[in-house]
């Protein structure tokens, strides 16, 4: 008597996003993110007349204008620490958090594409984007040092102590912050475009709402003062300031909470993209 019946060897079920983040699968494919970030590099340097050049030139052109308009023309204190220092340290950190959320937030719209042409964890293109930035970062990073390092020669008592060790953190909180906002608005701009203007002049206006251009000290008010706690950028930005210069505040609590805002983002971000990968092609 015959068998007709038929073994399958294979088989192919698609991916129970709600149970999981996906994380495993984008560990397995790791060098995908590698190659992601190899072309973004590459990519940044094409057609350009400067070349890295122009990532030491820009902040320091951000420094000048900060003084001459914050510094100089509102008189706005740095808690005794020389102007291009403080300004530095603020925009170096301020515009890795938001290139990195813009382009995290553009996720889909970028690479709509090479989504619609072949498979591969989603994960990797926005995470990628993340850890491309680092370079740009290190670069505007070392213009901050050098102006830091000058000013201590020069005997300005600037105080950096151990909080500095948290620095390293404050990246991964910087690029989970980042990556999980910029998922959110990146899921929510595919159905809904215009979300897009207004996130841009979100991350301007919220420049303003974190101590970058003016330390939290200066917000004597003690209700606005709570209010902009609440901002996780903040707690970071006044870290990093409190461990290079010994001046501004610093608070276990404050960035704990932080830390706990960004935890929570990051899961709903990733939990929303693997959503609505799954049908972004049809309304995008």
């Amino acid at each position: 008597m015959t068998d007709n019946s038929t073994y399958w060897t294979t088989e192919i079920s698609p991916n129970s996003y709600a149970k999981g983040l996906g994380l495993r699968e984008l560990w397995q494919k790791k060098y995908l993110i590698w190659l992601f970030i190899k072309r973004d590099i590459t990519v940044q340097f094409k057609q350009t007349i400067f070349g890295m050049g122009w990532y030491f030139i820009s902040p320091l052109f951000s420094m000048v204008m900060y003084i001459v308009v914050f510094g100089r023309i509102a008189g706005i204190p740095t808690d005794d620490i020389p102007q291009p220092v403080f300004y530095l340290s603020g925009i170096c950190l301020w515009e890795y958090f938001s290139e990195c959320l813009t382009a995290v937030s553009g996720t889909f719209q970028t690479n709509s594409s090479l989504y619609g042409k072949v498979y591969f964890p989603r994960l990797a293109s926005p995470v990628s984007v993340v850890a491309s930035k680092l370079f740009r970062f290190s670069l505007q990073l070392s213009t901050f040092v050098i102006v830091y390092v000058l000013f201590l020669i020069k005997g300005v008592n600037l105080r950096p102590n151990l909080y500095l060790l948290l620095f390293p953190v404050l990246i991964l909180m910087i690029q989970g912050l980042a990556l999980g906002l910029g998922l959110i608005v990146s899921s929510l701009t595919t159905k809904y475009k215009d979300l897009t203007n207004f996130f841009g002049v979100f991350v301007s206006l919220w420049m303003y709402a974190t101590p970058i251009v003016y330390p939290l000290s200066y917000v004597t008010n003690p209700t606005l003062h709570k209010i902009m706690l609440f901002n996780p950028m903040t707690a970071v930005i006044e870290t990093f300031k409190y461990g290079a210069y010994g001046a501004g505040e610093f608070s276990w609590q404050a960035l704990g909470y932080s830390a706990l805002i960004i935890l929570v983002l990051l899961v709903v971000g990733i939990k929303m993209f693997n959503r609505k990968q799954k049908s972004f092609i049809d309304t995008i």
